[in-house]
C-alpha cells in the first residue's frame, strides 16, 4: 500500500478549532513543509500540542506569530519571545507541563489509558485544578491523557507504507505523537520502497501513518 500523496491531497483536513500535535524540539525534526501548508490555509483558533513553541521565524512558532493559535500545550515556550508576549497579553493561553509528564499524558492517549499519575508538580502551582491521589502514604496528581485531530510528524528516511527512520535527534517526540493522534500525517526528507528500510530502522511502525508528503531535506540532527 502505497500511503504517498500530493500535499494538496491532504489539505481538506485542516479546519478552523482543531487539535494539531506537532513533532519537533526547537524546530529539530519538525515538518516544515507542512508548517507552510498551514500557513497557507490560514486555518485558526488552533490547539497545538507539542514539546515547545520553537522560534518566531522556525517550527510552529510561524503559526503563533501569525495569529492561528488559541491555545498551546507544552513543555516550555522555546526561545519564542512572541509566545510569551501574547501570553502576557491574554491573547493565547498557555498550559505548561512537565516535559516527562507531557510525553506520558501523550502516550496515555495514544495508549487508551484513563491518565498518568505523577508526583511531579506536587505541591506547586502545576496541581492547581488538578486530582491528587495518595497511593502508600505518597501524594501524585492525576494527569489526564491528551489527544489530537491530527498528528505531524518528520521523518529522515520513510518507506511508502509509512515505517519512518528519524536521524539523530530529529526522532524527539515523533514516534509518541504518531499513537495519539486520529491521523497521521508524516513529512519524509526521503522516501524509499517497502523492504528498503531494515526493519530495526522502523522507529515509527507504518500501521501508525496515514499519509506521506515528500518534505525537503532538513537542517536539523
Amino acid at each position: 500500500m502505497n500511503k504517498v500523496v500530493d500535499i494538496e491531497k491532504i489539505k481538506p483536513f485542516f479546519k478552523d478549532g482543531m487539535t494539531l500535535m506537532i513533532g519537533g524540539f526547537l524546530a529539530c525534526g519538525t515538518p516544515e513543509k507542512l508548517i507552510d501548508m498551514l500557513l497557507e490555509l490560514n486555518v485558526k483558533d488552533l490547539t497545538i500540542i507539542a514539546n515547545d513553541t520553537s522560534f518566531p521565524d522556525r517550527g510552529l512558532g510561524r503559526l503563533v506569530v501569525n495569529g492561528q493559535v488559541k491555545k498551546v500545550i507544552v513543555s516550555h515556550i522555546g526561545t519564542n519571545p512572541e509566545t510569551g508576549r501574547l501570553m502576557n497579553e491574554g491573547k493565547l493561553e498557555v498550559e505548561l507541563c512537565p516535559q516527562g509528564t507531557l510525553i506520558e499524558r501523550i502516550r496515555a492517549g495514544g495508549s487508551g489509558l484513563g491518565g498518568v499519575l505523577t508526583p511531579t508538580g506536587v505541591g506547586t502551582i502545576v496541581e492547581e485544578g488538578k486530582q491528587k491521589l495518595t497511593i502508600n502514604g505518597k501524594e501524585y496528581l492525576l494527569e489526564l491523557p491528551l489527544r489530537a485531530d491530527v498528528a505531524l510528524i518528520k521523518g529522515s528516511i520513510v518507506d511508502e507504507f509509512g515505517n519512518t527512520f528519524y536521524k539523530g535527534t530529529t526522532r524527539n517526540f515523533n514516534p509518541i505523537i504518531a499513537f495519539a493522534a486520529d491521523t497521521v500525517i508524516v513529512e519524509a526528507e526521503e522516501i524509499v520502497k517497502v523492504g528498503e528500510l531494515r526493519p530495526e530502522d522502523a522507529m515509527t511502525p507504518g500501521v501508525l501513518v496515514d499519509y506521506i508528503i515528500k518534505g525537503g531535506e532538513g537542517f536539523d540532527s
